[in-house]
């Protein structure tokens, strides 16, 4: 269901695409269709032109033969032929000459031309308006005037029009296609990050309150519990202690929602100043070394050099204390954890490593999933199964992501688990 408002983005996006195209195409097709019509236009009225030329040069011709043939000569103007061109030849009173018989229309031209000494007009528009005419006058050798004309069919124009127009509209078609297609393409592309963040989003927000249900179930059912009847102070102190651990539990989820929440809206803005991993590591083993001592877990400092990296103290603090924590829970009582900062080839690195229950091999890839707690069958260092909302590695991802540090996570079931963080080197992130 949360999908459907992106499936109607898509297609109103792959419209608007298709719309705009669309309409480029018919004003460039427009201005296309107007510029070529007036250059056929104007190649019509050219060869009219060339033909009245030709037509002017078989009158000299024939008039040169009358005067110095003897005998019967073929006829220069009757012998022209132009294809797809009616030639006329007229006095200067607007008498035809060849043929012997002209319309009245074409007449009224040779008048014209007789006069201003050229013509170009098209037939009168009552009859159709489909024919093309240029009358021109000149001058034989004698000194007699004439008039050329020249006629021309403008269904040529038109049948150039059609290819054109065909052409374009195929051409256009295909385009449009193209546009679909493609715009359908790009609009999956583009909404692609937006559909994963609702699917994230609805998959945070299911995830988030099935965890937080249970705690708020169980505090409801230990108040239930204790106001059903009378009770001694003992089974009260016993409720509401268990109450105060449900709601510690409880507290530390909702601050873990709400630093990932923060996270993926970019409002928890990451300070950049030179700290020494090795301090902060120090001061998060001594807070470690309480709950491990307490759980009968030895926590050892060993190698330890000075490592200056350039971030937030505050999350890289967190960050140990992360890695601290999930190692001291899940190694039983006797068991070891050891901590180690150095800075190898100038590469600040951390190394946490346990003894614990480890991690198989198929849940390596998952563990900083938010969420994820692996598989049920897998306790805590005391035997209890592991009640973590399985959000404390997801944080940790996000700020070793935050500082451009890498982490890498080995793990073996029954043998431990040793995580390394490494850091750029100084300088590094505020080169790039």
């Amino acid at each position: 269901m949360a999908l459907q408002p992106l499936a109607r983005l898509r297609l109103g996006l792959t419209a608007w695409y298709l719309a705009t195209f669309g309409a480029i195409l018919v004003l460039l097709g427009s201005g296309l269709f107007v510029v070529i019509s007036r250059q056929f236009a104007q190649q019509l009225d050219d060869s009219l032109h060339d033909a009245t030329v030709e037509l002017e040069r078989a009158a000299r011709i024939r008039e040169m033969e009358t005067k110095s043939a003897r005998g019967q000569v073929v006829d220069a103007v009757e012998e022209l032929h132009i294809p797809d061109r009616t030639l006329y030849l007229f006095d200067a009173t607007a008498r035809p000459v060849t043929p012997a018989v002209a319309a009245e229309w074409i007449r009224g031209a040779a008048r014209d031309a007789s006069r201003t000494g050229r013509v170009q007009r098209d037939e009168d528009p009552r009859r159709g308006n489909t024919l093309r005419l240029n009358a021109e006058r000149f001058t034989l050798a004698s000194g007699e005037p004439m008039v050329a004309v020249a006629v021309a069919d403008k269904v040529e124009l038109e049948d150039r029009y059609a290819w054109l127009i065909a052409t374009f509209g195929g051409t256009a078609a295909a385009a449009l296609l193209l546009v679909v297609a493609g715009g359908w393409f790009l609009v999956r592309k583009s909404t692609a990050p937006v559909e994963r963040s609702i699917e994230h989003m609805r998959r945070f927000m299911a995830d988030a309150a099935h965890e937080l249900r249970t705690p708020l179930t169980v505090v409801r059912s230990r108040a239930e519990i204790a106001l059903q009847q009378p009770r001694a102070a003992a089974e009260y102190e016993e409720a509401l202690r268990g109450i105060e651990t449900e709601s510690r539990r409880l507290g530390s989820l909702v601050e873990d929602l709400l630093i990932l929440a923060r996270a993926d809206a970019g409002e928890r803005p990451i300070a950049r100043e030179r700290v020494y991993l090795d301090d902060l590591t120090l001061d998060a083993a001594g807070a470690a070394r309480v709950f491990a001592q307490a759980k009968g877990v030895t926590l050892d400092v060993e190698e330890f050099d000075e490592a200056a990296v350039e971030g937030d103290p505050t999350l890289l603090r967190q960050l140990v204390m992360i890695f601290l924590d999930n190692a001291v829970k899940f190694t039983a009582c006797g068991g070891r954890v050891r901590v180690r900062v150095g800075a190898p080839n100038g590469q600040p690195t951390l190394v946490v490593e346990d003894s614990g229950a480890g991690i198989s091999a198929e849940q390596l890839p998952h563990v900083f999933e938010r969420f994820y707690r692996g598989d049920p069958a897998r306790t805590r260092g005391n035997g209890a199964v592991n009640d973590g909302a399985g959000l404390g590695l997801s944080i940790a991802k996000w700020i070793a992501d935050a500082h451009h540090a890498d982490i890498s996570l080995w793990s073996e079931p029954g043998v431990g688990t040793r995580v390394a963080v490494r850091f750029a080197p100084l300088g590094a992130v505020s080169a790039t």
